[in-house]
């Protein structure tokens, strides 16, 4: 969903680009400076056509995002020696474009190839304050998306939570089961993991994209916590594996919620994949068993439900 808001809002910019384009080729011709009417008039409908690959697929997107990059590239190249009092401005729109539209390292490598021929293009005889300036510039913009990619970075390795479903990760799911065990054990009180496989994401994404690989675990982890209780665990095992952790609970309980969730998940239609299919296995930690044996176990008992 937020990518799809994300394409939805790069299209929209890319609009106004070919709406300001169209605007400065009016200018043009009611200023009487015919000459400079016909990059803009042509560049105004290849806006158009990389708004419309942005909403694409993101082989396209990646295209529109060239698309405009090239366009920008003239549109500078051209307006950049005809304004030498005003090179300054010019100048500092070819690397703050460039590493809005492509990924900070190719970014980064296209700033400092084309650093002379901006150069050139300003100024027949720069200025030593002018060229430090346009490095200076390469390398502070490329600061903020450097940071950016290590926040994300840092924060996807501490986030318990999995980066596609609200579920937890692999690594943090098997850490509380270890510690569930030895509360159950220490409590002499039950314990449960309901194993479920969702056969169908793998083709969800294959054949439909993944907007609807997306909507099949949001569906998945919506109705499991739904019809679970609030101190249950429900984490993601494998690419198409999930467990919830049934702390204190009896073989009859295990049951109940299993039948709820199927019932549930019976009932859910999805536009691309229709009813979500699942399989399920419940898994109970036997008396005297050691935690690391029931995760070995639970580990194997997943691998063959989901080559059943």
């Amino acid at each position: 969903m937020d990518e799809f808001r994300h394409a939805r809002l790069h299209a929209l910019i890319y609009l106004m680009g070919a709406l300001l384009l169209l605007g400065l080729a009016l200018w043009s011709y009611l200023m009487g400076d015919f000459a400079r009417i016909l990059l803009p008039a042509l560049l105004a409908p290849l806006m158009v056509t990389a708004a419309l690959m942005r909403l694409g697929q993101p082989e396209t997107a990646r295209l529109s995002a060239y698309l405009v990059l090239i366009g920008g590239y003239l549109m500078i190249a051209v307006e950049l020696p005809q304004q030498p009092d005003q090179a300054a401005l010019w100048l500092g729109l070819p690397p703050l474009l460039t590493l809005l539209l492509l990924p900070l390292g190719p970014a980064m490598l296209l700033n400092v190839t084309l650093t002379p021929i901006w150069l050139l293009l300003g100024d027949s005889q720069l200025g030593l304050d002018l060229v430090l300036a346009y490095l200076a510039l390469v390398v502070v913009a490329g600061l903020a998306p450097w940071e950016i990619l290590h926040q994300r970075a840092l924060l996807q390795a501490t986030d318990p939570v999995d980066a596609e479903c609200s579920a937890l990760k692999r690594a943090p799911l098997e850490a509380r089961l270890l510690s569930e065990c030895e509360r159950a054990e220490l409590l002499g009180q039950r314990l449960a993991v309901l194993v479920i496989h969702l056969p169908q994401l793998e083709m969800a994404g294959e054949q439909f994209g993944p907007r609807a690989r997306q909507a099949l675990l949001a569906a998945l982890c919506r109705i499991v916590e739904q019809h679970s209780r609030d101190h249950d665990l429900l984490g993601r095992q494998g690419e198409a594996d999930f467990w919830l952790v049934l702390p204190d609970t009896s073989d009859n309980g295990a049951l109940l919620v299993r039948q709820r969730i199927e019932e549930a998940l019976h009932r859910t239609v999805l536009l691309d994949t229709g009813v979500v299919e699942t399989r399920m296995m419940i898994s109970h930690l036997r008396p005297g068993e050691t935690p690391d044996h029931f995760l070995q176990r639970l580990q194997a008992r997943t691998q063959r439900l989901g080559d059943a």
